[in-house]
């Protein structure tokens, strides 16, 4: 029983001294109650003595730890959460909390980190010595028998000690040059240039005030700053390709169109009798395309919307009672389908590619005759194969591509030809 109140009276008086441990940059540890803490300095009370250490010099303060012994000769180290007459809680460096009864503890000790006393007291010894160093100094200094100033690393002082090493104060500007109290020794005395020859020569002579340096300085940019052209020519945006999936473009072309009506079903005509209603037509379409995997490829849906020009020839019903009857065509195609590109050298400046789609076409002719009016369809596959090439104008892309397109015509427009090349300009994004 007086061994377990002796426990309980060692881990309460443990707690109750709050040492801690101190580490410092150069890698000591200090164990000792902190007496006083500033913004610049830490006062500390060891078992040597009391010491002042530098913030600046502190690497941080450790937490408080334990070394409990117990029964069996098993030692836990962390720090004491929690401490009555029955349970001690002890948190380990593993972020573990423990709960030991009172009398499986045989003795509380004070965690060191592992340091020895003797590093301790040496490192404590020679910060005191410092400091009375220090103080010493300080005294002298008072006492007007050493010279004052701010001490600096190697032992000098702002004030005196520094001019052993720079000769500041004791040099001078001459001939717009300074010269060292060395430098004037190795070298003949220069003369001083009459103004005449320092305004030739654009050098300062005299005593020269901060504000004509200044005002100096302020013209030399200002005559830089009107050298510069008035409008700095703005740089061309760097396209990384890799960067970009996804792709948008319109495009306007011209098609030339073969396309040949076969009439002879209707009144008045012959077997032989086939009319040329084609001509040129003007193409518009829209494709938008996505990356494949961070390859060459592109893929994606495109829609085309292109018109069949107004045409005409004579008509030939006998029921026609006007003088010189004619038949008049017009109409309409729309294509839609998946379209891809490949691009051959896609980092150049004009980068060329090659494109192919496959689509569905619906193609409508109108026919209006003196008596018979009809509209003439004719759906079905369409592909295309082609070779493009674009160029980056600033965030956009302008590009020419050239396409034959392929469809096999039906009912009266089977004599038609399949291939029609297809010529157009484009406008894309990519993004």
């Amino acid at each position: 029983m007086k061994r377990f109140f002796a426990v309980v009276c060692c881990a309460a008086a443990t707690c109750a001294l709050q040492a801690e441990t101190i580490q410092m940059k150069d890698g000591n540890l200090i164990t000792g109650s902190i007496l006083s803490q500033t913004e610049y300095v830490l006062q500390l009370a060891t078992s040597y003595g009391t010491v002042t250490l530098n913030q600046k010099e502190i690497e941080q303060i450790l937490p408080d730890k334990h070394r409990i012994v117990l029964q069996g000769g098993s030692q836990l180290v962390g720090q004491i959460t929690d401490l009555d007459e029955f349970n001690l809680k002890l948190k380990t460096d593993d972020g573990a909390t423990v709960n030991i009864d009172m009398p499986q503890i045989v003795s509380i000790e004070t965690y060191d980190y592992d340091r020895g006393q003797d590093a301790q007291k040496e490192y404590v010894e020679k910060t005191q010595e410092k400091q009375a160093q220090a103080a010493a100094h300080a005294a002298a200094v008072a006492a007007g028998t050493a010279p004052a100033g701010v001490s600096a690393a190697g032992g000098l002082t702002f004030d005196n000690d520094i001019d052993q090493v720079f000769d500041t104060q004791k040099a001078t500007v001459v001939n717009g040059q300074v010269v060292t109290p060395a430098a004037a020794q190795a070298a003949p005395a220069a003369q001083p240039l009459s103004d005449e020859e320092a305004f030739v020569k654009g050098v300062k002579t005299g005593a020269v005030s901060q504000e004509e340096y200044a005002a100096a300085a302020k013209e030399e940019l200002s005559a830089k700053k009107e050298k510069k052209p008035a409008a700095e020519k703005k740089q061309k945006p760097a396209h990384n390709e890799a960067d970009y999936r996804k792709y948008f473009s319109v495009q306007v072309g011209v098609m030339p169109l073969n396309l040949k009506l076969d009439n002879s079903a209707r009144a008045g005509y012959s077997k032989t009798d086939e009319y040329d209603v084609g001509g040129t037509s003007v193409n518009v379409s829209s494709k938008f395309l996505w990356r494949v995997k961070g390859s060459r490829l592109w893929l994606g849906p495109e829609l085309s919307l292109a018109n069949i020009p107004n045409t005409s020839f004579d008509d030939k019903d006998p029921a026609a009672a006007v003088d010189n009857p004619q038949v008049k065509t017009s109409g309409q195609m729309i294509r839609g389908g998946l379209t891809a590109h490949y691009y051959i050298n896609p980092k150049n400046r004009f980068a060329f590619y090659l494109t192919g789609s496959a689509m569905y076409e619906m193609l409508h002719l109108n026919y209006r005759g003196e008596v018979v009016s009809a509209r003439i369809s004719s759906s079905g596959f369409a592909g295309a194969a082609g070779l493009g090439v674009e160029t980056w104008v600033d965030d956009l892309m302008l590009g020419l591509e050239v396409r034959e397109v392929f469809a096999q015509r039906q009912k009266e427009l089977k004599n038609s030809s399949g291939a029609n090349t297809l010529f157009q300009i484009q406008l894309s994004w990519k993004f």
